[in-house]
């Protein structure tokens, strides 16, 4: 009874918060530093003890700031569904699999979010990661045939974005503007799902990942523009977009689809 009580609870609840832990961590020093270094303050950048920083007050001894509420966020989640997925692991995937993916795909999705960019670093983690599982999920040759896929199409839109801005800001006037629809990124990002969701599953990955940027955006620009602050160049980086719909697919797909 006592050895199911940690197994089924307190196993995957430790593992989860020690992954929204490392998540948070990376999350701080990956977008800063390009590389793992001491924990420091996002106000003011002092370094930060161990202890302070992972367990407890969380609180800056320089300047007095808290950890932003995103660390609350991300463990919380990561516990949460380390638990649910320790009880719904999918047969194909495993739970030591399917925790690292969630990981992953929250790594890049706060980075995202809050720099507007995905690392090569993590792209490289993704590619041979993605590859790895992707290979266990549906062979090789559908692994590689799904990130192909994945990439060229991404490709596709990330250069008609670029051209559409181009010609946008041209005709307002505003042709030194530098930011785009689409980052490069996002373009790695597709090709490492492609990967783990294979051929044909990129395809419906791409797609559903496109609805529900769609409906999200339009949730956007109507509170943009209730708080009148549209812009014709406002956007909501498309990482965690992607990472959702992989998610959904790789996680939750029996469970919608009945």
């Amino acid at each position: 009874m006592h050895v199911s009580i940690i197994l089924d609870i307190l196993l995957p609840l430790l593992v989860g918060e020690i992954s929204g832990a490392v998540i948070n961590y990376l999350s701080d020093t990956l977008p800063v530093t390009r590389g793992l270094s001491r924990p420091f303050c996002h106000v003011c950048g002092t370094e930060e003890e161990i202890a302070n920083y992972f367990l407890w007050p969380r609180k800056c001894h320089n300047c007095g700031k808290n950890r932003p509420r995103r660390v609350w966020i991300v463990e919380l989640f990561l516990i949460f569904s380390s638990i649910w997925l320790w009880s719904n692991t999918p047969a194909t995937i495993g739970y030591w699999t399917g925790i690292v993916l969630l990981a992953y795909f929250t790594l890049v999705t706060v980075i995202d979010l809050e720099h507007h960019l995905i690392l090569h670093i993590t792209s490289l983690f993704g590619l041979l990661f993605g590859l790895w599982v992707g290979t266990k999920l549906h062979g090789f040759v559908p692994t590689i045939a799904g990130g192909v896929t994945g990439f060229v199409l991404m490709l596709i839109l990330y250069y008609s974005g670029f051209l559409y801005l181009r010609i946008s800001r041209k005709l307002r006037g505003k042709d030194h503007e530098e930011t785009e629809a689409l980052g490069f990124g996002d373009v790695n990002l597709s090709g490492i799902i492609g990967l783990v969701l294979g051929w044909p599953g990129i395809l419906l990955g791409l797609v559903l990942a496109i609805l529900i940027a769609g409906f999200v955006s339009l949730l956007y620009l109507l509170y943009l523009i209730s708080r009148r602050k549209y812009h014709p160049d406002s956007a909501l980086p498309y990482g965690p977009f992607l990472a959702t719909s992989a998610v959904i697919l790789l996680f939750l797909r029996s469970i919608l689809s009945g």
